[in-house]
């Protein structure tokens, strides 16, 4: 979590765009994502210089005859001279990074446009930037990076709208962890967003496997070009998406610009993970939603619909971790019910995970799940498990602050560990359910179906002792009242 101090940096400097004429909070995050996109880009290429030094390998600067671009530099230029150097050199220079106008990341920058008005505004968001990244180094054992970045997303006026809500990076790192994606795989989020799941991914690969992945040129190539895929409707959250992708070291994400749902998206059979929190936007028009998605689950829901688009873009044997709302567990309609059948009959079907209704808040307080899959065409679901978490490390209200209970270490160890699960009590907090009971109980999911509450018996007195003990009370009461009575008379 962010320090005071760094909250208020990040509110000046938030203020400085307002003041400064730029007030949509949208357009605000796009124009610091550059910026620190610009930055990091400075840092990230010392680092492969100082490592490819250590490993005595050649290495190339993006920088090579362009040293003026880099933050370590600009940043001391006057404010004239800076201004000038951004909008004619250095925003041009990220615009075509890649070179390749074919390649997707020059289709979202295409259209990107540097938005401060003026050099005075440049040169005092830039010095507060760098004061803001000086702080930032002193928080070494934390991920002061991705929390000053949720810090500017959490301000996104815009958040909740057509049912797209950021996740908590916590939340997405269970879902992560949960998976275990190794350096073969090709994982993708077809509601990418900000690209937070696969930013998320993109890390854990590194921590568990990083000599794997970066000194086999294969992987690191792999990693690097194929690895990670997402798609989103909206440009701006694309193209901060694929920056932030950058910036965490995957040289070409591949982030486009398509409609998951529509004809428009094909892929089939393609991907080996999928991670994604897909909005919950009600209805859709029928004639935009791909027809082979309509075979699955007749409706205009999208929760249900990218349920079945995920078992469409899974290989045979890939496997999925999603966040659905509540009603997708236990809705009644036949669509709710065909898409839950095509889970556990076609599939196989391995976690429920309901989260407390507070773990979206402030942007939403519905009650949601982590539904987790692995796509076989033929069936495979022997027994659901179930886990009822109660607290995520933070509280539930609309503050989100962090507190001491804390589920998710728990759930992680306990998934990866089924065999100790299979004698656990429905009363307690996980447990497996079978497949034919689900089947008997019309597919339903919800964990309230399943779970049995532990009375606990509690003996109360004899009512001749409760009645005694009233009277004498009584009687202690009369007596007291009347000394009182008699103090006030003398």
């Amino acid at each position: 979590m962010l320090t005071g101090e760094l909250k208020n940096k990040i509110d000046q400097i938030w203020e400085m765009f307002w003041t400064g004429g730029i007030t949509n909070p949208l357009d605000v995050v796009e124009q610091m994502t550059y910026l620190m996109f610009i930055h990091d880009l400075d840092d990230v290429d010392t680092k492969k210089a100082k490592s490819s030094l250590m490993l005595e390998l050649p290495y190339t600067s993006m920088f090579e005859g362009h040293e003026q671009y880099k933050w370590s530099v600009f940043r001391d230029l006057p404010a004239e001279k800076m201004y000038e150097l951004m909008q004619t050199e250095i925003f041009p220079f990220i615009k075509n990074l890649h070179g390749n106008k074919e390649s997707t990341y020059s289709k979202y920058m295409s259209d990107a446009i540097f938005k401060i008005p003026t050099p005075q505004l440049l040169s005092k968001i830039v010095d507060a930037l760098d004061g803001l990244y000086q702080d930032m180094a002193k928080q070494i054992e934390t991920d002061t990076k991705g929390d000053v970045y949720e810090s500017l997303l959490a301000k996104l006026s815009t958040a909740g709208v057509n049912g797209q809500f950021r996740t908590p990076r916590h939340i997405i790192r269970m879902m992560v962890e949960l998976l275990d994606p190794k350096p073969d795989d090709t994982i993708c989020d077809p509601a990418c967003g900000t690209s937070g799941f696969l930013v998320s991914a993109g890390e854990y690969l590194k921590e568990k496997y990083h000599d794997e992945i970066f000194y086999k040129k294969d992987k690191k190539a792999h990693y690097n070009n194929d690895m990670f895929y997402g798609y989103d409707m909206d440009r701006t959250m694309l193209r901060v998406g694929a920056m932030n992708m950058m910036t965490h070291g995957v040289d070409n994400p591949n982030i486009d610009y398509r409609d998951s749902l529509s004809d428009q998206n094909t892929d089939t059979g393609k991907y080996s993970v999928i991670l994604a929190n897909p909005p919950f936007k009600g209805s859709l028009d029928a004639d935009t939603v791909s027809s082979d998605l309509l075979k699955v689950c007749k409706t205009k829901k999208t929760e249900l619909l990218f349920l079945a688009l995920f078992l469409r873009m899974l290989k045979v044997g890939g496997r999925c971790a999603c966040i659905v709302p509540d009603g997708v567990l236990f809705g009644s309609s036949k669509a709710h019910k065909d898409i839950r059948r095509e889970l556990i009959e076609q599939n196989r079907l391995e976690a429920v995970i309901s989260m407390p209704s507070g773990v979206f808040k402030p942007y939403a307080g519905v009650s949601t799940a982590v539904l987790i899959f692995t796509k076989t065409g033929y069936g495979g679901t022997d027994n659901v498990w179930f886990y009822d978490m109660k607290a995520d490390g933070f509280s539930l209200d609309d503050k989100r602050s962090p507190v001491s209970e804390n589920d998710i270490p728990d759930i992680v160890a306990r998934f990866h560990n089924p065999d100790n699960e299979k004698d656990r009590e429905r009363t307690q907090q996980s447990f497996f359910v079978s497949a034919q009971e689900i089947t008997d109980n019309d597919y339903d999911l919800s964990i309230n179906k399943y779970k049995k509450t532990e009375y606990v018996a509690v003996e109360y007195p004899p009512t001749s002792e409760i009645l005694a003990e009233l009277n004498r009370l009584n009687e202690q009461i009369t007596a007291e009242m009347a000394e009182l009575q008699r103090m006030l008379g003398e």
